[in-house]
């Protein structure tokens, strides 16, 4: 009796199950999660329940828990849950089944054999949603919701290095608003950021997979070409340049069009680290605003 009350009282699910894999135990955890009743499930094949355990992965670790009396863990890093249950509260929006950490351990008999396994599930969508929280945070941007400078100069350094040592061709593009402190001063700077917010949505709409765009600083943007040659990215440019032409921002009777300045650089063996691409690139823009505005610059050297 105080065996069961035990079990139901853990905040976490308890399934016993025997070699042949026949469910032995089921606590009230394991019911309420699942919505299959004990008595509904004792002495039935698990797999027959929940069929896709039945995998060479799952079966491996419990044959080795019960050959070597050791203790497996399952990471959610790795597999992400073990049942599929649906998760509580509000993480059903960002998850669609409940985030779990899962173990399996021996119980052995009297005389040291071991006849049954005991495996543990705990809920950690919680955790996993506050780390997901906390990354989105630290790599993006609050008010674009793009990346942020901390994740350009990491990802920066890994496309560089890659792209060095397999001679892979790798451009940037900087680019920044013309006369943004100008748009800041006339109309607000709320008004500043709708401008900012709607630029890093027409451009977030434009890039491949496996480029990066991040906000530089202030209203200053860069994007990460891998792949890609000079006059590749200064194409991408163009267009980039184009569509915030086209762009047009209204608030409330007030309708501004803006445009941006853009310089390109690209990896070359004069190049020796990401500061000084990341300088080359800048000094392109800047030639952009030097010839008139609203235009794309490459860096020749």
């Amino acid at each position: 009796m105080i065996y069961r009350q035990v079990l139901d009282a853990v905040n976490h699910g308890i399934v016993i199950l025997d070699i042949e894999y026949r469910v032995c135990e089921w606590n009230r955890w394991m019911e309420v999660h699942s919505g299959i009743s004990r008595d509904k499930i004792i002495n039935r094949d698990l797999f027959d329940i929940y069929p896709q355990l039945n995998t060479q992965s799952f079966i491996r670790s419990c044959k080795s828990v019960f050959k070597f009396g050791n203790y497996m863990f399952l990471s959610q890093k790795l597999h992400k849950y073990l049942f599929p249950f649906k998760p509580m509260g509000s993480y059903h929006s960002k998850h669609e089944f409940m985030q779990q950490s899962c173990t399996i351990a021996p119980l052995r008999e009297d005389d040291g054999t071991i006849a049954s396994i005991i495996i543990t599930v705990q809920d950690i969508t919680e955790n996993v949603y506050l780390e997901d929280q906390m990354r989105q945070m630290v790599q993006h941007d609050s008010l674009t919701g793009i990346y942020n400078r901390r994740y350009l100069d990491s990802r920066l350094s890994e496309e560089f290095n890659r792209c060095s040592r397999a001679g892979h061709e790798l451009s940037i593009i900087i680019f920044d608003i013309d006369n943004f402190k100008k748009l800041n001063d006339e109309f607000g700077h709320i008004f500043g950021d709708q401008v900012l917010r709607r630029l890093a949505a027409v451009c977030s709409a434009m890039i491949r997979s496996c480029d990066v765009f991040c906000r530089f600083g202030g209203e200053e943007f860069c994007v990460i070409l891998p792949e890609s040659s000079a006059a590749g990215a200064s194409a991408f440019a163009e267009r980039i340049r184009q569509s915030i032409a086209d762009m047009v921002v209204a608030d409330n009777g007030t309708e501004v069009r803006v445009t941006v300045s853009l310089g390109v650089a690209s990896l070359n063996p004069d190049v020796p680290d990401t500061n000084r691409l990341l300088e080359h690139a800048d000094t392109a823009m800047y030639q952009s605003k030097a010839a008139g505005k609203n235009r794309v610059s490459i860096f020749r050297g």
